[in-house]
């Protein structure tokens, strides 16, 4: 029909809405104006079907509901806007045999492309997966044909945070973990671990407690560290959401913050501009990181080069944190 009302062929109709050969101008202006007055919409399956290409991008999360995987979703859903790719998500909720079976889920879908925010699977398994689609991951460093992994250096920001504690004058210093197996927090914990070491301050294992990167393992830290009996001028939290829960076991103690108690967080999540006080932590560019992995995937389909640039970590300084003399 479009093609019959711009006076063209249906395979120039064909060309000009699958991009695959240039149409002359006035070609171009005539199916345009038809597509226009019919209100005409291509057919996606049929599409499809023919090119071999469903026009999705996978998306493997391990939470739907975090605000630190929306915000990467964010910046990947920015990225595939008017270009014709959308989006198709998935939770693998930190379980490496979950997020696999997600993964073939994805593929099953005939996906174009897989992007991959953190998790448990290994890199090798991502190269394995990589043989039947392209994928883009975050959270590991990863350069393959058909699969490329980056990260940031939360070692080097974890650094920056403790530092920042030690020119406020503060020498204890406890920290709240995430979990042993997650190389993020290993690296934030090594970072506390190095910056004391590099300030003369001895290192006290018991102001190290064990946390899970959630409010409730936050609150529970923060009570594990007060019964302890340990004195502490300041605590740093392996990401904001614990650090909520630390602030929340204060307050139930009638702890201020920051004038008994300066806390640091990781992550600047949108919330740390609202706790009281709002909460001094490191800044990861979530949305960046999301439209890098977004643009990336879309430049491995079309087999050509791109370049990872994201801002890095920072840290944000707000009002939970006060000098000490």
């Amino acid at each position: 029909m479009v093609a019959r009302e711009a006076g063209v062929s249906a395979a120039t109709v064909s060309r000009y809405l699958n991009g695959t050969a240039k149409v002359s101008d006035d070609k171009r202006k005539a199916i345009e104006d038809v597509i226009e007055r019919l209100n005409f919409k291509p057919n996606v399956l049929a599409q499809n079907l023919k090119t071999g290409s469903s026009r999705t991008i996978g998306v493997l999360t391990q939470s739907l509901v975090s605000g630190y995987f929306t915000d990467a979703m964010s910046g990947i859903e920015d990225a595939l806007k008017n270009t014709g790719y959308a989006p198709l998500i998935v939770s693998g909720h930190w379980h490496a045999d979950e997020e696999a079976e997600r993964i073939e889920l994805l593929i099953a879908r005939r996906v174009d492309g897989l992007v991959i925010l953190t998790g448990r699977l290994t890199d090798r398994q991502i190269v394995d997966f990589s043989q039947r689609v392209p994928i883009m991951a975050f959270g590991r460093s990863l350069d393959a044909p058909r699969a490329f992994g980056f990260c940031q250096d939360h070692y080097k920001a974890a650094c920056e945070a403790v530092d920042y504690l030690v020119l406020q004058g503060h020498r204890h210093i406890a920290f709240i973990a995430g979990p042993a197996d997650h190389d993020d927090a290993r690296a934030r914990l090594a970072g506390y671990r190095d910056t004391l070491k590099r300030h003369k301050i001895k290192f006290e294992p018991r102001l190290v407690v064990a946390g899970d990167f959630h409010e409730s393992g936050g609150l529970q830290a923060i009570e594990q560290l007060l019964e302890s009996g340990q004195r502490f001028t300041a605590l740093f939290a392996a990401n904001d959401l614990s650090a909520y829960g630390a602030r929340l076991g204060l307050y139930r103690r009638n702890i201020r913050v920051p004038d008994d108690i300066s806390i640091i967080g990781f992550d600047d999540l949108h919330s740390s501009t609202s706790t009281t006080p709002p909460l001094t932590t490191v800044r990861q560019p979530l949305f960046e990181v999301g439209r890098c992995l977004g643009q990336g995937i879309l430049k491995m389909i079309a087999h050509e080069p791109f370049e990872v640039d994201v801002p890095p970590l920072a840290l944000v300084v707000r009002e939970s944190v006060r000098r000490v003399n």
